[in-house]
């Protein structure tokens, strides 16, 4: 997953039952909504500081690693211990992808646009769960894809020129293989330990995403191998934030409090990077986010409705 906060859950990960605390998870939401809106000005800042966003994205993941480290040599072999590897590996692909394609866009576009981006993330769940799940999709969900599309386009105003096409079809990039991310850390979340979750994408992404880095290296100072240190803690802080708020709430519960990031990351562009925020972004970003709200409160209460459904009668029918 990108070090970005989930926008979407699969319907699959929403049927299973659970206990819910909004109170707790929405406290963990808020405070990943902050780490998560604050690593991303440092990414834009040590960008613009002419550090490549693939080698960025390296030395997020190795300092995060380092920050994992003490926990991973004191929980030993038996705190790794998981029957789950093949979906941690297929969930660290997805992820170093869309973390480099989101550091990416970071550079590219304005950071408040390419937040507001993310939250095409529901749409593109959807979209794959019928085509590649065969799963049935009514026609109010696909009413919302459309209408979060049309406020996606709001932000992009296309022949504006405003945005470059190249930046936002990365930021979208990154929004598609968050959602297949989020889908995988939502089922490790049931069974697996937060910071094991945390550690394994440590230990994945690092090596992962050295690979690309190697094309664009160059070394960088002391004082931006600072920054990128401050960008690993602050976004393995976020992250470990973000897997405990969803073990403790549902999705469909804590994705109201997920659009404070936009206000979080609009503060920093503004007070950092003077960047002002048109008022057609604002407006592409609400439209966006109510029917992303629609998208996940439509999977829980269909979710809600099959476990209440009787399953059919296994017993022959009565003669007569």
């Amino acid at each position: 997953m990108s070090d970005r906060d989930p926008q979407t859950m699969a319907p699959e990960a929403l049927a299973l039952p659970r206990s819910s605390n909004i109170v707790t998870g929405g406290g963990w939401m808020l405070m990943a909504c902050a780490g998560f809106a604050a690593m991303t000005g440092l990414v834009r800042h040590v960008a613009d500081s002419g550090v490549h966003p693939w080698e960025i994205a390296f030395f997020r993941n190795f300092f995060a690693l380092v920050v994992m480290a003490p926990w991973i040599a004191k929980a030993g072999v038996a705190g790794l211990r998981t029957a789950r590897l093949g979906l941690y590996t297929l969930r660290s692909a997805t992820g170093v992808i869309s973390m480099m394609a989101w550091f990416w866009s970071v550079s590219l576009l304005p950071i408040t646009e390419a937040t507001a981006l993310g939250f095409t993330a529901p749409f593109f769940t959807t979209i794959l769960a019928a085509l590649v799940l065969r799963e049935e999709v009514r026609l109010r969900r696909w009413a919302a894809v459309i209408i979060g599309f049309l406020g996606t386009l709001v932000i992009l105003r296309p022949g504006t020129g405003e945005i470059a096409a190249f930046g936002a079809g990365v930021a979208l990039l990154a929004a598609l293989t968050q959602a297949c991310s989020v889908i995988m850390v939502k089922t490790l979340a049931r069974t697996e330990s937060p910071n094991a979750i945390v550690a394994y994408m440590s230990i994945y992404l690092t090596p992962m995403s050295l690979v690309p880095a190697l094309f664009v290296w160059s070394w960088p100072s002391w004082v931006m191998l600072g920054w990128m240190a401050l960008v690993g803690f602050v976004g393995t802080l976020a992250h470990l934030c973000f897997t405990r708020a969803l073990k403790a709430a549902d999705a469909s519960a804590l994705m109201p409090i997920d659009f404070l990031r936009l206000v979080f990351v609009a503060i920093i562009g503004m007070i950092v990077f003077n960047q002002i925020p048109s008022v057609w972004t604002w407006v592409g970003a609400a439209v966006i986010f109510a029917s992303g709200v629609y998208v996940i409160r439509r999977e829980a209460i269909a979710a809600r409705e099959g476990r209440a459904r009787p399953l059919p009668s296994s017993d022959p029918p009565a003669a007569g």
